[in-house]
């Protein structure tokens, strides 16, 4: 990154709800927003992409598995792939992991409910280009909306996460039965990063609290901004 503003890319696939408001919370953060279209191979030159929430082809099949075959992902796997940084939300989260960015998978809530409400998280990872502008061991409320946020992953993957800091929000009130308490992971190049939580949900204080965007804004540092 460098040289002008940041541009940040929202990818938009058909359900998307949360672009709009992942857009939003860019253009408060003095970047310039980027719709990445689905059927259009291009990132655009964009510095960073955020995967947004909602139910990206309504999600019949199973969250993000329709999405993760779309247009714009290969050159997102290929950014990704060369140290590009990458911000999955809910569904994003579920987009990145069927893509395999990710490890794990993100089952049904164990209360089998969709569960909508403000948590706390506590921020376990700062070297990620998505918590660099947070406190280790900070304390956050953020809200969750979803049918499928309990993150599992087999034994050894979770020891893997633990043992390397990979985990990067954890749950200090769990909604869904998450394996650890984890709320979020990043990979072993630890620039893409997926989160169940919706900071863009918090990004303005019209809507009660501008917290997300600690979360959003550490990408602007490693832009020097």
């Amino acid at each position: 990154m460098g040289g002008g503003r940041v541009r940040i890319g929202v990818t938009v696939f058909p359900g998307s709800n949360c672009d709009r408001d992942a857009l939003h919370a860019v253009e408060r953060l003095g970047a310039v927003p980027v719709e990445l279209w689905h059927a259009d191979p291009d990132l655009k030159g964009v510095d960073a992409v955020i995967v947004p929430g909602g139910f990206s082809y309504g999600d019949y099949l199973r969250p993000g598995a329709i999405a993760r075959f779309a247009k714009v992902m290969a050159p997102l796997e290929d950014f990704a792939f060369s140290g590009g940084p990458v911000l999955g939300v809910c569904n994003g989260f579920q987009v990145l992991t069927e893509a395999h960015l990710l490890p794990g998978a993100l089952l049904r809530n164990i209360s089998m409910r969709f569960v909508c409400d403000r948590v706390r998280v506590r921020v376990e990872a700062t070297d990620t280009p998505w918590t660099a502008g947070c406190e280790a061991g900070e304390e956050l409320a953020l809200p969750v909306a979803h049918n499928e946020g309990n993150y599992f992953a087999d034994p050894a993957t979770l020891a893997e996460l633990e043992d390397e800091g990979r985990v990067v929000l954890r749950y200090l009130e769990n909604p869904n039965g998450s394996a650890n308490d984890i709320a979020g992971v990043c990979n072993e190049g630890r620039n893409v990063v997926g989160i169940m939580p919706h900071p863009e949900r918090v990004s303005d204080p019209a809507l009660g609290s501008d917290e997300g965007l600690k979360i959003l804004g550490s990408v602007l540092l490693g832009a020097g901004v």
